[in-house]
């Protein structure tokens, strides 16, 4: 990996968390924060948004594109272990069926939107 490639994967990292950032503020403003529901949102949609990546990379999509935009600014931008501790918070509440239907809700469909994104591109 080349220096500027590897400088523009940070940013894109960043940029990439910044976003997460503003999505769930935006989210939970909208929403309230009885359940989490802009990390399941941002979770979500970056799985899906991964999914078309992955399907265009199998096209040809340049490694280096698939690189800052997949690692480096959706790698920044979900984030599987603040769905995890969300899940724990939600058990530590001891509201088990939010905390299951939440953990596994976000867990399966983002196979699936994953799985979607890359049929869409086939």
């Amino acid at each position: 990996m080349t220096p500027p490639l590897l400088l523009l994967l940070a940013v894109a990292g960043g940029v990439g968390a910044a976003l997460r950032l503003l999505v769930d503020g935006l989210v939970r403003d909208r929403f309230g924060g009885r359940l989490p529901w802009g990390t399941a949102l941002i979770n979500l949609s970056g799985s899906f948004l991964l999914g078309l990546l992955t399907g265009w990379a199998t096209r040809g999509l340049p490694e280096a594109v698939l690189l800052v935009a997949g690692t480096g600014l959706l790698g920044g931008y979900t984030t599987f272990s603040t769905a995890s501790v969300e899940t724990v918070r939600l058990l530590q509440q001891r509201r088990v069926a939010a905390s299951l239907g939440y953990g596994l809700g976000v867990l399966v469909l983002s196979i699936a939107l994953a799985v979607a994104g890359v049929a869409l591109t086939a």
